[in-house]
């Protein structure tokens, strides 16, 4: 195990950078993990990590001193933090400090929509972002497609609400939504608060691909317009609609349950 003790060393300037610069995570192509349970399921479901980096006070903590075993048995570097050089590169409050240092994944794409996923239209909210993957994972879809105004999917924020989704989703970030509908060969399924059709008259039981929209926007006029069909959640009461991150739970565990019960 290392040891980092100036704010000048230049591993420490990069997970600063890392840490508080969107454009600096997309250069480099490196995402900071923050915190145990990030850190604990990249290891159950990825791997290595690039680098360990876990404050000095924390070392005393089980939980990170059985994550710091394990990444040293695993040949990853790790290195150690004076707690107060360690704040900087963490967001979290009261937490066990902790991060990993990841190459972003970037899985290749597929020849197009054949099974069932998640199409997001400028959804830019990264707690909506990381709470839709997370409910896509845990209802078993795994490709989630973004349109560039999208949030970035792995930024500490939209991390930190999907709690490990990442590591089990194939994430394509910047595609382009028109032409990825106009070749599905799944129907695609455009939520709207203001369509005529209801989720639940809907045959769910085969892979669909469900989009969803900007907070205050929706999905655009063009994806609409190519989508199978448009789909209102129904409600009762005077709200005008769900929350986006709402509004894809259940969609997703209404086509769960259909599939369930069908025993697919």
């Amino acid at each position: 195990m290392k040891s980092i003790t100036s704010r000048d060393n230049a591993f420490y300037k990069e997970l600063k950078a890392l840490a508080t610069s969107s454009q600096a995570r997309r250069k480099a192509g490196q995402s900071l993990l923050d915190g145990v349970h990030l850190c604990q399921s990249w290891l159950d479901l990825r791997g290595a990590p690039l680098h360990c980096v876990v404050s000095d006070g924390a070392l005393g903590n089980p939980e990170v001193a059985t994550i710091v075993a394990e990444c040293e048995g695993r040949h990853a570097q790790v290195t150690a933090l004076p707690d107060a050089l360690f704040g900087a590169i963490s967001q979290v409050e009261n937490g066990v400090n902790i991060v990993f240092v990841v190459e972003s994944p970037k899985p290749s794409k597929p020849a197009g929509l054949i099974e069932s996923a998640v199409l997001l239209d400028g959804v830019q909210d990264p707690g909506n972002v990381g709470s839709i993957l997370r409910s896509a994972a845990a209802s078993g879809i795994k490709q989630v497609y973004c349109s560039p105004g999208t949030a970035f999917c792995w930024s500490p924020k939209v991390l930190r609400a999907a709690m490990g989704a990442h590591f089990v989703l194939d994430i394509f970030e910047n595609v382009e939504l028109g032409p990825l509908v106009r070749e599905a060969k799944v129907p695609v399924l455009a939520t709207s608060g203001y369509a005529s059709e209801q989720l639940y008259t809907l045959d769910l039981r085969a892979p669909v691909a469900w989009v969803l929209g900007h907070e205050g926007q929706g999905i655009s006029r063009e994806l609409l317009e190519l989508a199978t069909h448009r789909v209102a959640v129904p409600h009762a009461g005077k709200v005008e609609s769900l929350n986006v991150a709402a509004c894809a739970a259940v969609c997703f565990f209404e086509q769960l349950r259909q599939q369930q019960r069908s025993g697919n």
